[in-house]
């Protein structure tokens, strides 16, 4: 585990990564409620906010922004982030897999990137297949100097045949993906919020002083969110990765301002 508390994607020790990899993972049906998003440069210019410590891209819409930075003369904006494995709902699977687009060598060399990103389906038939690709994404970012924040969504047969478990967000199937987030190497592991901050407080205990991050998830109301945030924070979470809670608003301004104060200031909801 790689110490990041100097690192650009963080502040004071937490994260506030603005992902916009939707596009990929499903389609342009997250764009729809707010049909600007499908815009990358409106993305790129609410990722300006100073709350925001990284932007997670893909590899097509990395190169994108550091087009758009060049030629718009733009300093100081979001430490990128290049997710370099995704996958469409277009296709027919067996379970899920999560191929890679960009190497770790491309992201750095030739984007910049602050920081990596991949997902992990924990769970699925393809499990040993992306853990033989995490780990040559893990050392390969070890060489290089870089953070790894690994998305792990643990799901796919073994979680929908295990009757032990009530699905993705079942606070053990939570724990458990995150737990693999230290032990595989990753440097801050992303999980979707388990229901409660019992739940939460699970995944804490099992992750020793691995930053944790929460997985934003579907749109809803700016309470029930900061709500989430901050149940996260005060059990020892490390802040927030969000993507359609942002850019499905028409001005996400207010709430990147609270929730700076919640993830950086130590501010209640």
């Amino acid at each position: 585990m790689k110490d990041i508390e100097e690192s650009p994607i963080t502040r004071n020790g937490n994260s506030l990564i603005l992902a916009y990899d939707h596009g990929t993972e499903h389609g342009p049906v997250d764009f729809e409620p707010m049909p600007a998003s499908a815009d990358p440069t409106h993305v790129f210019d609410v990722g300006r906010h100073d709350a925001v410590t990284a932007i997670a891209l893909q590899k097509g819409l990395a190169e994108y922004y550091r087009l758009w930075e060049t030629e718009n003369d733009v300093e100081g904006g979001a430490p990128l982030l290049v997710k370099l494995n995704g996958n469409s709902n277009l296709a027919a699977r067996e379970d899920y897999y999560s191929p890679k687009q960009c190497s770790v060598r491309y992201a750095v060399e030739e984007l910049d990137a602050a920081a990596i990103g991949y997902t992990m389906y924990a769970g699925s038939v393809h499990e040993d297949e992306m853990w033989t690709d995490f780990r040559e994404v893990q050392e390969a970012a070890r060489d290089y100097g870089v953070p790894v924040v690994l998305w792990s969504y643990p799901r796919g047969r073994g979680i929908q045949e295990n009757e032990e478990y009530t699905g993705q967000t079942d606070p053990d199937v939570v724990a458990y993906g995150a737990r693999l987030g230290l032990e595989l190497g990753a440097d801050v592991v992303k999980c979707k919020y388990p229901g409660s901050q019992e739940g939460w407080q699970a995944l804490e205990d099992v992750v020793g002083e691995l930053k944790t991050v929460m997985s934003g998830g579907s749109k809803r109301s700016d309470e029930a969110f900061l709500d989430d945030v901050s149940s996260t924070l005060e059990v020892g979470g490390n802040g927030l990765a969000v993507g359609r809670n942002i850019f499905q608003r028409e001005n996400p301004e207010p709430l990147l301002d609270k929730l700076e104060t919640v993830i950086f200031e130590d501010e209640s909801a």
